[in-house]
């Protein structure tokens, strides 16, 4: 029971080999080899590429597939360059190709029947459907003995096997902080480590932004936001990583109040003036009216330039459009909007007002010049706003935001950093350690800090870049540059690619005033920092291309995901409709009936295929219930979305 599963990895490698030495031996080798045949999962994937490659009529040798795999993002996976000449090396002759091809093909059999036996073990004791257990049974043996082939797993676009929250790329005192939380929670390190970003983000945004070169200009604010279904404790996780916030904006409204006080008499006593002046105007005789008219002048403008400052607000909760543009000039350009749901989303597309009003969160994120009227004052602008935007919304709030009128088209979509984590419900440690004193002390102290040091800028510090930073940005453009163009990676979501350089830069510069929290604006963000904030940048493009798919699905495509979900999640490899619909029923799929598109669409894309029914009971017996194969391949996937190529250089 603890031997490997049958395989001959010589073997596999002579195949290979012997497709780069002679790429003739692809057809005839294709017809009855397939990539799931292979055991190790780097080779399938070359034998898929060798495959695409031949159907395409392109070129097949070492340079030409280590050129493909560089732009499909796969080179790294498979070994790298080298490996191919490895392959190479190892075949004795290629006019043995048929031969090897026939040794791995035996092995791919002899693996179905082990997991025959393996499936018929762990259910003989607990099935309750004998017929088709045994049914299924033969159709898998039948199928591993005429070794009937899988065709290639066409992707649903879903996102089972995203990548993981880079926290290490966060500065120590966060990471530390966000593993804490997630522990403690037992959530996802994603929703904490997304949420400490936007922490960051209200600290410094409106207060730093980082110059790329020439004109351009990022701000250091973000939008983020997570996506997990309801009791994922989320909001246990806001209230750890922006408690502190609420706290530093205790201390600035603390320390505001004597200047609001003391403005508040000035501005009285200059009224006071002001009027007596008016009043000894209004009184004087012709002769002497002119000068007293120009003294009640000059104290009327005295008393109109008192300022009385307002009380400082870091953070908002669900705010309308027009709240949000008031609290922005009040507060010299920086507001956040900080919440466990996503009714804000529902709120600008124009649940009150019945008209949706994108505007304040475009220029906020922008940066773009903002002006505010009032009816009781005259219009005030607000010359850099800088809102912050970090939520954590329920899936079905991801797919109703796609349909709210101008959430694509005018760019609101393509300014967000999403996250879909896994969730871990039914699967979180109970009794988890709480996080350590030490971690949260310093949490909170650091990020009150960077609010503090930041909090009387008015005019927004400017991060420079080294020169060495400089050349990272521009190996990050020049990567995605050739995935936005039509039919690229990034060619469906242009929109948000267009920005995703900028988002880096954005994340480098909050990285570096997180390290240098008191005098992070004297300091160049080094190549090292960009490198970091393009870990995190790869995480969140990978998982844009899911959430935009997610948007776009229809839902057939959304029951078939959930599916796939749970068969891999439970390692089935084999189950009944009737299993199926136990494990799955929901208010999504409420009826055994709903099972059928999706499960066509599973079946349309590889991933499972129907055996044949076992025959029909006696009469007054129970109807028997479709038995469905799981390709193999499903519980070995290999990434759908590749991150961009490494910009770090080496000396």
């Amino acid at each position: 029971m603890t031997r490997p599963p049958a395989h001959d990895l010589a073997a596999e490698q002579a195949v290979i080999g012997a497709a780069l030495l002679a790429p003739s031996v692809v057809a005839d080798l294709a017809a009855t080899l397939t990539p799931a045949d292979f055991y190790r999962p780097a080779h399938a994937r070359l034998w898929e590429t060798l495959c695409h490659l031949h159907s395409d009529g392109q070129p097949i040798d070492p340079i030409a597939v280590a050129a493909h795999l560089t732009d499909t993002g796969n080179l790294g996976t498979v070994g790298g360059a080298p490996y191919l000449h490895t392959l190479i090396a190892t075949v004795p002759t290629a006019a043995n190709a048929a031969h090897y091809a026939r040794i791995v093909a035996e092995h791919a059999r002899r693996r179905q029947v082990a997991d025959l036996g393996t499936y018929l073990t762990e259910n003989a004791e607990s099935s309750n459907d004998v017929a088709g257990l045994v049914a299924t049974g033969r159709a898998m043996l039948d199928q591993a003995s005429e070794g009937t082939q899988w065709p290639p797993l066409i992707p649903l676009g879903d996102h089972r096997h995203l990548p993981d929250f880079p926290s290490h790329a966060l500065p120590a005192w966060v990471a530390e902080m966000v593993h804490g939380v997630a522990e403690f929670t037992q959530t996802p390190v994603d929703l904490a480590g997304c949420i400490a970003l936007a922490a960051l983000s209200t600290a410094a945004g409106g207060r730093a932004e980082v110059e790329v070169r020439g004109s351009w200009r990022e701000p250091a604010n973000l939008f983020t936001v997570v996506v997990l279904p309801p009791g994922s404790r989320k909001s246990a996780v806001f209230a750890a990583m922006t408690g502190p916030l609420l706290a530093a904006e205790k201390v600035l409204v603390e320390r505001t109040k004597p200047a609001i006080v003391e403005a508040e008499l000035a501005a009285r006593v200059a009224g006071k003036a002001a009027e007596k002046a008016a009043i000894a105007a209004a009184n004087a005789d012709a002769s002497g009216r002119d000068t007293l008219l120009a003294e009640a002048t000059d104290a009327a403008m005295t008393a109109d330039a008192v300022t009385v400052p307002v009380l400082p607000q870091l953070v908002a909760d669900d705010v309308t459009s027009e709240e949000a543009a008031s609290l922005l000039a009040e507060q010299a350009g920086r507001l956040a909007v900080l919440s466990p749901e996503g009714g804000i989303f529902a709120t600008i597309a124009g649940r009150y007002s019945g008209t949706p009003n994108l505007e304040v969160f475009l220029k906020g994120h922008a940066g773009d010049m903002l002006r505010v009227n009032r009816r009781s004052r005259n219009p005030e602008h607000v010359e850099h706003p800088a809102l912050t935007l970090g939520l954590a919304v329920q899936p079905d709030v991801l797919r109703d935001i796609a349909d709210m009128p101008g959430f694509r088209g005018k760019g609101l979509l393509a300014r967000i950093l999403f996250s879909l984590p896994e969730n871990t419900v039914g699967r979180r440690k109970i009794g988890a350690d709480p996080v350590p004193d030490t971690v949260t002390d310093t949490y909170t102290s650091n990020l009150g800090a960077l609010v503090g040091s930041l909090a009387d800028w008015t005019d927004p510090a400017v991060l420079c870049l080294t020169p060495d930073a400089n050349e990272r940005v521009l190996d990050i453009e020049r990567a995605v540059e050739p995935r936005l163009a039509p039919g690229g990676a990034w060619g469906h979501i242009v929109d948000w690619g267009s920005k995703y350089t900028g988002a880096v830069v954005r994340i480098a510069g909050l990285i570096h005033l997180a390290e240098h929290l008191r005098d992070g604006w004297g300091k160049p963000v080094t190549a090292d920092t960009i490198d970091r904030a393009a870990l995190l940048g790869d995480y969140y493009a990978a998982h844009a291309l899911a959430a935009f798919s997610d948007m776009g699905a229809d839902k057939a495509t959304h029951n078939a995901r959930h599916i796939a979900a749970w068969i891999e999640r439970t390692g089935a490899t084999t189950f009944t409709k009737r299993e199926l619909f136990r494990a799955v029923k929901s208010n999504q799929i409420p009826t055994v009936a709903d099972l059928d598109p999706a499960l066509s669409l599973l079946e349309a894309h590889g991933h499972l295929r129907q055996l044949d029914p076992p025959e029909r009971p006696r009469a007054g017996g129970r109807p028997p219930s479709p038995s469905y194969l799981v390709h193999p391949e499903t519980h070995q996937p290999n990434a759908t979305v590749h991150p961009l190529p490494d910009t770090r250089r080496t000396a």
